[in-house]
């Protein structure tokens, strides 16, 4: 039976569902602003009565809950005009309170401090076209696309593959990438493996940008052209600090012949089940993606048969500050050297779990395998 799965980072699965409800009001929020001013405006006529009814009972600090929830909703202008009903209601209660007034300097400072904090993130948002909750809204969307482009595509039964992606620290973005694609006759199976210049949420756009442009180049062009055709997309681009490395992979499902090319890249990875090893391709003849113009990426050839596998790695996962580089190869070998009896599902999470570079770097791995 095939198997074709693809796993992303474990630390950045979780927590979105709020954000994704609230996201959901946004096409309402931007047709009524001015009603929810009203709301807001009613309330704090709600919480000025409740204090003025029971000034020992209900605390100033329920001014607080409005000032923040009108700051993630409303834009500037909106805001201001609330935070300015706020202000004269809190100075109109404690005229009216006088002398049975509880102290409440305290309350009513962190409350103006934070009116003034919620104005500039407010500000700060609407520079950029985001109002709210929908500027997070906007980064799941971000991260959700570029795990989208890295899913696998079914394989046929006598294949698997599988996908490992672990961002820095956790973050919910990484600057390492796969696209994927299988042809329209469903022979040849292409595995782009991208790794931008930075790490986690600092490189989220630029990672979706060229996600999505070579997602569209796979399988689109012969695979000898695909780097040549990246290079030069980057090179259009002309991000002042922008360079990638990248491995891309072309497999024939019915004969397992295999060619591969490198941008930078380090080497792949083969088991060959007939000698029972693993052994590096030759690696890293292309140059870097963006940096040289008119760039030769020449390709090496090989044959997946049954029992082989191929493994596509990111740099994180053999990199380590203290150590060489052939000793963060031989150690992601020596754990991959445990699935050979038991197969090779859950290698790529195996060898992002414990890279050589730990929690401190973007991983990705790819596993291809021929049964």
């Amino acid at each position: 039976m095939a198997h074709n799965e693809s796993i992303v980072s474990r630390h950045s699965r979780y927590g979105a569902g709020p954000i994704r409800r609230l996201r959901l009001l946004g096409p309402w929020l931007g047709r009524a602003p001015w009603a929810l001013v009203c709301l807001f405006l009613l309330l704090s006529v709600v919480a000025t009565t409740a204090v003025g009814r029971f000034p020992t009972q209900v605390p100033w600090g329920v001014y607080g809950f409005i000032v923040v929830l009108a700051g993630l909703f409303l834009e500037p202008r909106f805001l201001l005009v609330v935070y300015i009903g706020l202000f004269l209601a809190m100075a109109i209660l404690g005229a009216y309170l006088g002398p049975n007034k509880p102290t409440t300097t305290g309350a009513q400072i962190v409350t103006v401090a934070t009116m003034m904090l919620m104005l500039w993130l407010s500000h700060a948002r609407a520079q950029v076209g985001v109002v709210g909750v929908s500027g997070e809204s906007m980064l799941v969307d971000m991260r959700d696309r570029l795990r989208a482009q890295g899913e696998l595509p079914d394989l046929p039964a006598s294949w698997g593959a599988e996908v490992a992606l672990e961002s820095a620290f956790g973050d919910g973005f990484s600057g390492d990438f796969v696209v994927a694609s299988r042809s329209t006759d469903g022979c040849t199976l292409e595995v782009a493996l991208v790794d931008v210049s930075g790490k986690g949420r600092e490189v989220g756009a630029r990672s979706l940008l060229l996600s999505g442009a070579l997602g569209g180049l796979l399988g689109e062009l012969s695979e000898r052209d695909f780097l040549q055709s990246a290079n030069n997309h980057m090179l259009r681009l002309r991000w002042s600090e922008g360079f990638a490395t990248a491995v891309h992979v072309a497999v024939n499902l019915e004969t397992g012949n295999f060619t591969i090319g490198y941008a930078g890249h380090p080497a792949a990875a083969q088991f060959t089940a007939g000698s029972g090893r693993w052994r590096m391709l030759a690696g890293g003849r292309g140059p870097l993606l963006g940096v040289i113009d008119q760039a030769e990426f020449p390709r090496e050839s090989g044959t997946l048969r049954r029992g082989d596998a191929l493994v596509l790695y990111s740099d994180g996962v053999i990199e380590a500050r203290d150590k060489a580089l052939d000793d963060g190869i031989d150690r992601m070998l020596g754990r991959a050297e445990s699935f050979i009896r038991t197969g090779f599902e859950g290698l790529a999470q195996r060898l992002c779990d414990q890279a050589a570079a730990g929690l401190g770097d973007d991983r990705a791995v790819v596993t291809i395998w021929h049964t």
